[in-house]
């Protein structure tokens, strides 16, 4: 028997954590999802205000009632510091929720601002649960555009609105956090694309073929694995003649924008084209291991590169 999933998404608000966490749950048929604000609704009825101010707060101006303010040489690393007091406070809840859900056996999916990586302690579930956690990012236009609709469809215009400033330091300040304790970062896009990169991690439907491309059809190689199926580029493996040990990449590459940008750094450099070019005449072919959302979307991926010509078939 697997061990219960303990799936937790984390993002700074309007970025679309809970469609993202909804669509998921569908997807894993995963009966319990919380939403954080919901633990720190019942966190603030035991904890009163004169005792934890910054809980009583929002997310965004929890900054307000820290004390020795100018201890801190920014205002990002002061709305930063006041984030992280007031979700402090939710965090020890999260946890004894997790661990009942692990006691009972059942699988669970929690979202929320709150999920703060390197505050909450998943180390602690990982002998009895198989955990992943995923922080969610977008770029300050698109994010600025879900953070105004969503103020709007919940009524919450004027004084939150007036917050994305403190919003965005908050995500910046979550991605830094990821990325120092080795958490998923995942571009929301689409609902479909973020989607199926969450499941390419979660259910690990991956597979390593041998490609022949050249260096002027990587762009559509890369296409097909990443714009078109939401897939990811993992590792890169050339055995290089003459040499006994082969030539390893670790890429994990899943972002399309990403992908694009480094197509468009060998386009517009010719030394690295060049070099990639003598690393294919010396390889023959690359191993490459990709992953998808599941083995179905893998396959379609492996169809596609094959009817291309991409793959070769020993």
């Amino acid at each position: 028997m697997r061990k219960p999933y303990v799936i937790l998404i984390g993002s700074a608000s309007g970025i679309g954590k809970s469609t993202i966490a909804a669509e998921l749950a569908k997807a894993l048929n995963i009966k319990h999802l919380i939403e954080s604000d919901f633990i720190r609704a019942v966190v603030r009825g035991i904890i009163g205000n004169e005792y934890a101010p910054a809980l009583h707060s929002s997310s965004y101006d929890a900054y307000k009632h820290l004390r020795n303010k100018d201890r801190y040489d920014s205002y990002g690393e002061l709305v930063s510091a006041g984030f992280d007091e007031h979700a402090a406070s939710v965090i020890p809840g999260l946890e004894k929720i997790i661990q009942r859900a692990i006691t009972d056996y059942d699988d669970i999916i929690i979202e929320g601002v709150h999920l703060v990586p390197g505050l909450i302690n998943i180390d602690q579930f990982k002998e009895h649960a198989d955990i992943y956690f995923f922080v969610l990012s977008s770029d300050e236009e698109a994010h600025k555009e879900r953070f105004v609709k969503r103020a709007v469809q919940i009524h919450r215009g004027g004084k939150q609105l007036d917050f994305f400033r403190e919003n965005r330091i908050i995500h910046d300040h979550l991605i830094n956090r990821a990325e120092a304790n080795g958490v998923h970062v995942i571009k929301a896009e689409a609902i479909d694309k973020t989607l199926d990169r969450i499941l390419s991690i979660i259910n690990k439907s991956c597979t390593t073929i041998n490609l022949i491309n050249d260096v002027d059809e990587l762009a559509d190689v890369i296409d097909i694995i990443i714009s078109k199926n939401n897939g990811s580029l993992e590792k890169v493996v050339y055995n290089v003649k003459g040499f006994k040990e082969p030539l390893e990449r670790n890429i994990k590459v899943s972002d399309s924008e990403a992908a694009k940008k480094f197509i468009d750094n060998i386009e517009n450099d010719e030394s690295k084209k060049e070099y990639l070019n003598e690393l294919y005449q010396l390889s023959e072919y690359r191993k490459t291991t990709i992953c998808a959302s599941s083995q179905e979307k893998l396959h379609e991926i492996i169809k596609e590169l094959n009817d291309k010509g991409y793959v070769l078939n020993e």
